[in-house]
């Protein structure tokens, strides 16, 4: 018995339900919201303290966004995976994207560890940049991926910041808690807030 050809319309309605399934995986900004308020909750603490006390000890609070995103993470991901059925190759190309910004964060973490407690060198604002500049790259390709516009625009204002406070450790210049510390906010609200309210609201739409 011969196998029946898919006309025209038939072979474009396929097409069109696999993208809008393709579209439905992408649509749940959580974990993006996770980081970005995580992000910018940990760093407006830091600010306040810092200025409060001048006591840099203050820091190492900067761990908390590893210790509680790195736990929440995995949990939400298999939640919605759960929910979402098998992975499709979009899927696998945007895990493994993020995969690769959190194995070069516990690399550059290590460094950063390894230069203090060998040749007390603190090396810790290359973790400032990493954040602004790994993290938007992954975030643009990951847009560009879905075809979501917000992921592209929070992502490139996240790697303008990372490129402009490169600059300044590569020239020299003092990253001071009083400029930085809102710009890294801003940066992440843009990356991540502002994009994850936007894929959950075209979710519920």
């Amino acid at each position: 018995m011969e196998d029946r050809k898919l006309t025209e319309k038939e072979s474009l309605e396929v097409i069109t339900s696999m993208i809008a399934r393709t579209k439905d995986r992408y649509v749940n900004g959580d974990i993006m919201l996770l980081w970005g308020y995580l992000s910018a909750g940990v760093a407006a603490l830091i600010w306040v303290l810092l200025a409060i006390t001048h006591n840099p000890a203050w820091n190492w609070l900067w761990f908390l966004i590893w210790i509680v995103g790195g736990t929440a993470t995995p949990i939400m991901a298999k939640r919605q995976q759960r929910e979402k059925g098998v992975k499709s190759y979009s899927d696998v190309i945007t895990s493994r994207i993020w995969t690769a910004v959190g194995y070069s964060a516990i690399a550059s973490t290590a460094f950063c560890l390894a230069f203090l407690l060998v040749k007390g060198i603190n090396a810790w604002a290359m973790m400032l940049a990493l954040a602004l500049i790994i993290v938007p790259f992954a975030e643009i390709a990951q847009g560009i991926i879905i075809k979501e516009k917000s992921l592209v625009a929070g992502g490139a204002v996240g790697l303008i910041a990372g490129l402009f406070t490169l600059a300044c450790i590569v020239g020299g210049v003092r990253l001071y808690v009083s400029w930085f510390m809102p710009l890294f906010i801003v940066s992440f609200i843009a990356m991540m807030v502002i994009p994850g309210h936007i894929i959950n609201h075209k979710s519920r739409k």
